[in-house]
């Protein structure tokens, strides 16, 4: 892992979203929309953001019920969210 800035991983909103999937395996879109405090249309366009750059995926498995989203950090998401995270380490020391 390189510690190099990232300025899709920078936003604030997309950085609480890398930091929050890199402790987990997935989570719903309702839950990141709640962590985050902010409405539907903000989530969805930090996600996209994100999934554009390949750093998320977006899931919608069907079955019995309403359709849930949930998004997972992908192996470049979670290398771009760690090399930026190292790099802020290294500007702070």
């Amino acid at each position: 892992m390189t510690a190099q800035f990232n300025e899709v991983v920078h936003a604030p909103n997309r950085l609480q979203i890398c930091a929050f999937l890199n402790s987990t395996d997935r989570a719903e879109f309702s839950v990141i929309r709640d962590m985050l405090d902010v409405a539907d249309s903000v989530t969805s366009k930090h996600l996209r953001v994100l999934e554009q750059a390949g750093y998320v995926r977006l899931l919608k498995p069907s079955g019995l019920g309403r359709v849930r989203t949930w998004v997972e950090l992908t192996a470049a998401g979670r290398q771009a969210y760690l090399g930026h995270i190292a790099a802020l380490r290294a500007l702070i020391e």
